[in-house]
């Protein structure tokens, strides 16, 4: 994987003043909220009230709706990387690496504090609305399925995967099994939601250890 400054890129929390501290506490709140209830449900007027501000004093940081949306994003976007994609830096590369993402990626919510994950939350609500919003969470889910597809290369890589896997494929099938455990663990409050996620990792990589039958049936062959 790319250094962590290459990955879904959020501009760390500075607190230094107490402006800055305001405006993390501020984006503690519309992270929080937006977890539970959606980014569109963002107002200015319900986290000055939250926050114990007045809706002046939270315009001074945020001059409207949509750029407070599109820094909570942000704020949740940072809090993943921490809690998920910079812990899985520590494992080897290959196989080891992939699997404490796909861990720590099941945790991640849990482990900053949230009752749900706000990056699936505003991709449902915004995929079919265009706007600046819409474009934020573009980017971050395409750097996402981007760093996906290179540390399933580097699985490939060390020997760990078959050459014949299509590493897009991977992607593509992993972020699946997010979103169905998502909506296994939060929709359906389902206990077995993790453990199936966690098979169906494992089936999914096994798949890609296997070579394909017909590759099975012609080095078969091979005197």
């Amino acid at each position: 994987m790319p250094a962590p400054s290459k990955v879904l890129r959020a501009a760390p929390p500075l607190t230094t003043t107490k402006g800055e501290q305001t405006r993390a506490l501020i984006l503690d709140h519309a992270v929080r909220h937006a977890a539970v209830h959606g980014f569109e449900a963002l107002t200015i007027g319900n986290l000055a009230e939250q926050a114990g501000l007045s809706k002046s004093g939270l315009f001074a940081h945020f001059g409207s709706k949509e750029d407070l949306q599109i820094a909570a994003l942000d704020e949740a976007v940072r809090r993943y990387n921490e809690a998920a994609f910079l812990p899985a830096l520590a494992a080897p590369r290959g196989l080891p690496r992939l699997r404490k993402l796909f861990e720590h990626w099941l945790e991640w919510t849990e482990r900053s504090g949230l009752a749900s994950c706000p990056m699936m939350t505003a991709a449902a609500e915004f995929d079919r609305r265009d706007g600046p919003m819409r474009d934020a969470i573009e980017a971050h889910m395409r750097r996402l399925h981007i760093e996906l597809v290179k540390c399933a290369d580097m699985v490939k890589a060390s020997g760990e995967f078959d050459a014949s896997v299509d590493t897009q494929q991977f992607a593509f099938e992993l972020f699946g099994i997010f979103m169905a455990y998502y909506r296994a663990h939060n929709l359906f409050r389902d206990p077995h939601a993790a453990p199936y996620a966690h098979a169906a990792f494992e089936r999914l990589v096994r798949n890609a250890q296997t070579p394909p039958a017909p590759a099975r049936r012609a080095a078969s062959r091979t005197p």
